[in-house]
């Protein structure tokens, strides 16, 4: 499969700043931008700067920013699953993750994570994937937020809805061990029935174990 990626970008003025949403970007463009030092949900901001710049580096990998002049305050990231969880198991290529999202905690209550998204779909090539994210409580910054599980949960759901994602059913073991955890995704309008069939085979690996 050939990962066909097009640049997008808006301008959403804010209070704070008029800041510039854009994507995908390239490693070498996110590699010569700062990180704010808020963005620490997943590891400080230059680990992270990292570890971004070589997702963008992928063939399937997208990094979307939200930045003010040279200063990253935003992100959200999509590749193909971690080998580790049951969503690699299909060797699916057009099966790809949401891996994170993020916005500096100044800079939240801006609409920033739903601009992130829609600029993400404004791609067309994004109606070739079955985008997927699983959302756990665990990482989710209740204290911060002041939200409870079931607020932030509904908070989360929102913000996915704005890029077209949606819950789905699954018998995942990690996702069922909460009831606020959950899987969303989003399918192409051009995902071919078969991926579709195969996408529910790995919601439901137990269906038939009963």
């Amino acid at each position: 499969m050939h990962h066909i990626k097009t640049y997008n970008a808006k301008e959403l003025k804010t209070p704070k700043s008029t800041i510039l949403i854009e994507g995908p970007i390239s490693a070498q463009t996110l590699a010569g931008y700062h990180f704010h030092e808020g963005l620490v949900a997943f590891r400080q901001p230059k680990q992270q700067q990292q570890a971004l710049v070589e997702i963008a580096d992928l063939p399937e990998g997208r990094i979307i920013i939200a930045r003010i002049n040279e200063t990253v305050i935003g992100y959200v990231t999509y590749l193909y699953p971690d080998p580790l969880e049951r969503w690699s198991e299909g060797n699916m290529e057009d099966l790809i993750e949401l891996g994170a999202i993020e916005v500096a905690p100044e800079y939240r209550g801006y609409s920033i994570g739903k601009n992130l998204l829609k600029i993400s779909m404004m791609d067309d090539f994004m109606e070739d994937y079955i985008i997927i994210t699983t959302e756990y409580y665990w990482h989710w910054d209740l204290k911060g937020s002041g939200l409870n599980v079931w607020e932030y949960r509904k908070v989360m759901e929102k913000m996915m809805n704005a890029g077209g994602l949606q819950w789905y059913a699954t018998d995942d073991p990690e996702i069922s061990s909460h009831p606020a955890n959950c899987l969303m995704a989003r399918i192409g309008k051009r995902v071919k029935p078969e991926s579709i069939e195969k996408f529910d085979r790995l919601r439901f690996k137990n269906r038939f174990m009963y």
